[in-house]
């Protein structure tokens, strides 16, 4: 497998990986919950996805939330369709690692969903997560809808005033409408939960997200 040499530059389309028509092969079926965290889902639900690092530890951020009712890691805002793992990882898919959030709004809000989002990463680190370098590590809201999309470019003005303040740089966050989720290999969905001891290098700035605004 053939890696980018710049690992924080998102390369151009035509020079992509061709990935594949097939998506990957997974469950369809959340380890901790036994809910669907594939389509279709119940119809009082919601869906949001967003990526804040290796997706890991980003998806347990989001499963012990009240309200949530399945996760899945998967593969969003580049080029390469259904793309692996290793193909992510080297850097030619432009794909960030993202986590799909299905939710009932009438227990948690999408602006709930925002906080924790921002509170669990450093949305000022271009391309990486801590030791985490490359684009695939990238901070993004990918929005179902102008609802969302509003509501996330609010938040992040809102929170950046909160980082300013501590002294922090400017927020690099990728936001804009979803164009396609692909789901991850099947050992990535629910990783901690399968490997209490594996690896998450997830972490905040200690600033926090006021939903007063």
């Amino acid at each position: 497998m053939q890696y980018n040499s710049d690992k924080k530059r998102i390369i151009d389309q035509q020079h992509s990986l061709p990935g594949r028509t097939t998506s990957l092969n997974v469950s369809g079926v959340h380890l901790i919950s036994g809910n669907k965290m594939t389509p279709p889902f119940p119809q009082e639900t919601q869906q949001a996805v967003f990526a804040l690092g290796c997706f890991w530890g980003a998806e347990r951020k989001f499963w012990l939330l009240d309200g949530v009712l399945a996760t899945a890691v998967g593969y969003t805002a580049g080029y390469t369709p259904n793309p692996t793992y290793e193909e992510v990882c080297s850097g030619f898919t432009a794909h960030t690692e993202a986590v799909l959030v299905s939710y009932n709004p009438m227990k948690i809000s999408y602006k709930n969903l925002l906080k924790v989002f921002w509170e669990s990463h450093n949305p000022t680190q271009s391309m990486q997560q801590g030791n985490d370098v490359g684009t695939q590590y990238r901070s993004g809201i990918y929005c179902y809808g102008e609802e969302q999309h509003a509501l996330a470019i609010t938040s992040k003005t809102h929170y950046q005033t909160a980082l300013s303040v501590k002294n922090f740089g400017a927020i690099t966050t990728e936001i804009k409408l979803l164009s396609e989720f692909y789901y991850a290999e099947e050992y990535h969905q629910q990783y901690l939960a399968k490997n209490p001891n594996g690896y998450c290098g997830l972490g905040g700035c200690g600033v926090k997200f006021s939903n007063e605004y």
